[in-house]
Formats: C-alpha cells, sequence, structure tokens
C-alpha cells in the first residue's frame, strides 16, 4: 500500500502532512500502539532533516508498505544551488567544525546534503571529524543510485569502543529504523527509512 504523496516545502506547516499520513497509515494497517509510536517517531526525525534541505528545492513524502514492512520516503529535488546555500546547509559552528554532521541524523542530512548539491566531495571533511567512505555501499537495492548512503553500512563501519558507536546508541533513528538509505540521481534526493513491524 502507498499513502497519498504529500508535497513539503520549506514552510513548515506542510511538515503536519507527514505526521498526517503516518498516522492514517498505521490505523489502515491496524499497527498496535506501540508500532503507531514508532512509525510516528521515524516520521518526526525525518521531519527534523528537512527544513535546510528544502531550502534549496521542494519536496514529496509517502509511505509504503508490504504487509508489515514499512518505507517512510522523501524526495527533495534541487532547483540549483548557490555558496551561499551551501554554506546555509553546512553551517560552521563557533568551534570551527562542521554543525551539521552532529550526531546520527546530522551525519544523515549533510549526506543528503551534500549529495542534493552536487558537491560530494568530503574526503577532507570525512578525514576532519573520522568518518568513514559514505559512499561504500557494495551490491544491492541502492545500485539503482548514482551515490548512495545506508546507515546499516555506517554501523558495519564503525568501531565499538569510538564516539561513533556512542552516537548510535543514543540516536533514536538507529535505534528503531532496520535501515536508512539515501541516494542520489541526478538533481534528486531520496531519504527511505526503512522499518519492519514483523
Amino acid at each position: 500500500m502507498k499513502t497519498d504523496i504529500c508535497t513539503i516545502s520549506n514552510d513548515r506547516s506542510t511538515y503536519d502532512s507527514i505526521f498526517t499520513e503516518a498516522e492514517r497509515s498505521a490505523e489502515y494497517n491496524k499497527l498496535d500502539k506501540k508500532q503507531t509510536l514508532y512509525l510516528r517517531l521515524l516520521a518526526e526525525e525525518l521531519v527534523s532533516m528537512l527544513p535546510e534541505l528544502l531550502e534549496i528545492g521542494s519536496g514529496e513524502f509517502w509511505i509504503e508498505n508490504n504487509g508489515m514492512d514499512f518505507e517512510l520516503h522523501a524526495v527533495v529535488k534541487s532547483k540549483g544551488i548557490s555558496i551561499f546555500d551551501r554554506e546555509n546547509i553546512l553551517s560552521v559552528s563557533s568551534s570551527g567544525k562542521n554543525a551539521a554532521g552532529a550526531g546520527i541524523m546530522g551525519k544523515i542530512k549533510l549526506v543528503a546534503a551534500n549529495m542534493l548539491g552536487d558537491f560530494i566531495e568530503v574526503s577532507k571533511m570525512g578525514a576532519e571529524n573520522g568518518w568513514f567512505d559514505f559512499y561504500d555501499m557494495g551490491a544491492g537495492a541502492e545500485a539503482m543510485y548514482a551515490n548512495s548512503w545506508s546507515l546499516n553500512s555506517y554501523k558495519n563501519n564503525v568501531d565499538n569502543d569510538s564516539e561513533e558507536w556512542d552516537e548510535l546508541e543514543k540516536s533514536i533513528i538507529a535505534n528503531i529504523a532496520d535501515d536508512v538509505i539515501v541516494g542520489v540521481k541526478g538533481k534528486k534526493v531520496d531519504i527511505i527509512i526503512k522499518k519492519s513491524f514483523k
């Protein structure tokens, strides 16, 4: 089943449609209270990534499910990006480090912003922050993208005794979602959050 496709923009009032569709999907599929809460939390995590991304484009949101396997989809289409837009997305904190990359949600947002802005030159930033290669996906469904990133792939490359592992343990999305995929096709970035309630 696929919910209605909602148009979203940097007008935050459009985000209400995301929560509406999450609630409708939960009700239609007879999710229990805990499952409904998890679907809502994943929708909230997705919304937290959107404001900066939608500054430079427009988007769509929907939920798909096959039985108890759910996917929350956000697609952001770039209208073109300027140096000013890049500076907005990759705002620098007072410490001189990239604030947008703090925490797991920040990393996901940063990957999407890099892809959307068509400036996938993160090696320097990755070295400064101790991240692994975002785009080393290997074979799989994500191969349809020109570039892609997976939360599961990231988890598999993180040392258990590292700061990154602590971030994963504290992250709502890392603890609830089965995976998060970020992929780019042309001027469009897909963010897909996967969750199975089996």
